[in-house]
């Protein structure tokens, strides 16, 4: 939701601040890593009950993965590699924060409300899998109720306190989920235009196709007609050149016989 709706908004605030980083040496990639290694510190920072402690150190991840991507449009080097790089450590961000939420969950509420968390991250995982596939087949699958700064909103307000955490978590759960429902409705929706787009242009290029044999068959049709005309035409001349030299020489055989007979006679 705030990637859709505030994300000009974000980036003009972030712009500079991402160029005077870029400045001071500061790369995309640096930031993205160091992402990481505060993820790893909230993780930890949860697991050991230091719910406060893992706020502040919530918001230095969230300000990284934030600040990454104006450093690398200030210094230029927005590429594949980056987006695969900060992709993929988000996912990895996301299992350390609920590993380390399921690990205080086992210490202090004994039972399968363990697996909460676990729940939580799968169906994460889900949205961000449906994005990522929809962009590869030319779709967009953005927006939705839960989105990745949404979570780490809502996880900011379950470090609060320790009775916020458990509802905090429910609320995601449902929303997420509802998220993943939303997002492959819109795929399955968009992606039914383009499949009878192309069942429309392959019956125009199999149409096409007859067409065009037929009109080969057309144009065969008269080369074949016009080549046994000529063939016909120069048979016949052929023929009435035989005729004609038949003639001349009979002619000649008749003239040398008449004058052979004034001779004798």
């Amino acid at each position: 939701m705030f990637d859709g709706r505030w994300r000009d908004t974000v980036d003009r605030g972030t712009g500079p601040v991402g160029r005077k980083l870029q400045q001071i040496g500061v790369s995309a990639d640096v930031l993205t890593a160091t992402g990481l290694v505060s993820a790893a510190a909230t993780a930890l920072a949860v697991a050991t009950g230091h719910l406060h402690l893992a706020i502040v150190l919530l918001i230095l991840t969230g300000m990284h993965d934030l600040l990454d991507g104006p450093v690398a449009k200030a210094s230029g080097t927005s590429s594949i590699r980056g987006a695969f790089f900060d992709s993929v450590t988000d996912r990895v961000a996301d299992a350390l924060i609920l590993g380390g939420i399921a690990w205080y969950l086992a210490s202090t509420h004994p039972g399968h409300l363990v697996m909460l968390p676990f729940a939580v991250l799968a169906v994460t995982s889900l949205v961000s899998y449906q994005r990522a596939k929809a962009e590869s087949l030319g779709i967009s699958a953005k927006g939705g109720l839960m989105e990745r700064a949404e979570r780490m909103i809502l996880l900011g307000i379950a470090f609060l306190s320790a009775a916020f955490l458990v509802p905090v978590l429910w609320v995601m759960l449902v929303l997420t989920t509802l998220t993943a429902a939303g997002r492959f409705a819109k795929v399955w929706r968009l992606a039914e235009a383009p499949a009878s787009s192309t069942a429309r242009r392959e019956r125009r290029t199999r149409s096409g196709v007859r067409v065009s044999s037929r009109s080969a068959a057309r144009s065969s049709g008269r080369t074949g007609a016009m080549s046994a005309s000529r063939w016909r035409a120069r048979r016949q001349g052929e023929l009435s050149s035989r005729s004609g030299r038949t003639w001349r020489a009979r002619q000649a055989r008749t003239g040398t016989r008449q004058r052979a007979g004034r001779r004798h006679g």
